[in-house]
């Protein structure tokens, strides 16, 4: 099972990923983030491009919701993937792909986004 939470904090102008889960070093796969443009958490047989990429296309002004499309349309595993997107304004996004784990689902709303899953 994996956990992932994503914020905002609109006073203080602060981006924070935290994780949790059952596998060993998830910290160097899930959380990506960049100041002033925003943060990314991919889990469930994580991608690692969606990362790096994701945060290209969020400082290019990209909303979080069509950074998820670019990043799942051309994924022939996007079924099987979550992320979570908060960019540097407070927009979210999250997606969940309808072959993850038995339990999987996320909620996003303004300033954050959460993603989680049981195996």
């Amino acid at each position: 099972m994996t956990f992932s939470v994503i914020g905002f904090d609109p006073q203080t102008n602060e981006l924070g990923v935290a994780v949790a889960s059952k596998f060993l070093c998830v910290g160097a796969v899930v959380p990506y983030a960049k100041a002033g443009v925003g943060a990314i958490a991919t889990q469930s047989w994580a991608n690692l491009e969606y990362g790096n990429h994701g945060l290209d296309m969020l400082e290019k002004g990209v909303t979080p919701e069509q950074v998820i499309k670019e990043l799942t349309k051309n994924d022939n595993s996007s079924t099987y993937r979550q992320v979570g997107i908060v960019d540097a304004r407070g927009q979210s996004a999250t997606f969940t792909g309808e072959d993850c784990y038995n339990w999987a689902g996320g909620y996003a709303g303004e300033n954050f986004a959460v993603q989680g899953n049981i195996q």
